[in-house]
Order: structure tokens, then C-alpha cells, then sequence
């Protein structure tokens, strides 16, 4: 069974060598996971720099049966905003951290792990609306990445700075990230 694929270029030109090495990766975690929804691809050239190479993001979201799964791979920490000047290392990178995401969740499938912590509350400390990705800081005092794909219902255009938002805390291939995101219950919507 082939899951249905969406694949993005953002700030670059598509590529059909791209596009390919996409796919065959795609079907390496159906292979994992064969019960995979729907799956998007996201690539994004951040920066265009001529002596330091561009920096390229790479956003996979995997739709399995009641569960969403998300890996972002982009540069986070100042010693990493060079390492990825390849948008082939980017996705290699990302692919690989969906890997390890998917045989974590067949564990939890299997009853080999324990079940995620309750969501937990924080506030929406920065927003970057234009780049699809935002912070949050947890009420425990830590800053966690989300990405608009993470927002429940949509809602990412919704969200402004200073907002409370419940979160589910999930493992990104930087560190933790906030995996799904909603309003906190009595939250005004705008």
C-alpha cells in the first residue's frame, strides 16, 4: 500500500532528484510502520548565503491511525546553523529521526513502553508566523519548539504571543518539541 505523500519546496526550486530520494525514504517507514496515513514532506532553504552555504529545514509529519507524529530538522543551536549547508544531509537527518520516532511509537503500539505524560500547560513566548514555527515556555520554565503542523484544528494562525496552550511534549531530533498544541482550556480566541 502506497501512503499518500505530499511533498513541499519552500524558498527553492523543486527537484525531481529530490522528489525521488523523498519517496524511496517515504516507503523505508511504511516499511516500519504499515499502517501510515498520510505523510508531508517540507523543505525549506532558510538562508542564501554565497561564503556560508545555505541552511535547509527539513518537516516531516506522519499521520498514523489517531496519532500524529513530527520531525523537524532545522538548526537550532549556534554551532549547528552551518552544519547543514546539504538539503540532502537535512533530509537525511530528518528521515532518520522519523525512523527512530516510528519504531518508538510501534514499541508503545506493542505495550514495550509507557504511554505518554498528561499535556502539560505553557504560554506562547515567540512567534515566527512567516517561518511556520513558534515557542512555547512551559510552566515548568522550559522553551520548547513547535511548528504550525503541531496546532490542533489549524489553529497556528491563531495563536498570539503571550497565549496559554496545553502541549504534549515529544522528542524531536534536537530535543524535546511541543508534538501537538492547543489552546489551553478558557483561553479567548481571537
Amino acid at each position: 500500500m502506497e501512503t499518500p505523500l505530499e511533498i513541499t519546496f519552500h524558498n527553492m526550486k523543486s527537484s525531481d532528484a529530490l522528489e525521488s530520494d523523498i519517496k524511496k525514504r517515504v516507503a523505508k517507514l511504511e516499511k516500519l510502520y504499515g499502517r501510515m496515513v498520510s505523510c508531508r514532506v517540507s523543505i525549506e532553504s532558510r538562508t542564501h548565503q554565497h561564503r556560508t552555504g545555505n541552511i535547509y529545514e527539513c518537516h516531516i509529519d506522519m499521520h498514523l491511525p489517531r496519532r500524529h507524529l513530527a520531525v523537524s530538522r532545522e538548526p537550532h543551536h549556534v554551532g549547528e546553523r552551518h552544519a547543514n549547508t546539504d538539503v540532502r544531509a537535512s533530509i537525511r537527518d530528518a528521515f532518520k529521526a522519523a525512523e527512530a520516532q516510528l519504531r518508538s511509537f510501534g514499541k508503545k503500539q506493542g505495550g514495550e513502553a509507557k504511554l505518554h505524560a498528561p499535556p502539560v500547560q505553557g504560554v506562547v513566548a515567540e512567534l515566527f508566523v512567516e517561518r511556520d514555527y513558534g515557542f512555547i515556555l512551559s510552566s515548568e520554565g522550559g522553551r520548547l519548539y513547535f511548528h504550525r503542523n503541531s496546532v490542533m484544528n489549524g489553529g497556528f494562525d491563531k495563536l498570539r504571543r503571550g497565549d496559554g496552550v496545553q502541549f504534549v511534549e515529544g522528542m524531536g531530533d534536537t530535543g524535546p518539541t511541543a508534538s501537538r498544541v492547543w489552546p489551553a482550556e478558557g483561553q479567548q480566541r481571537h
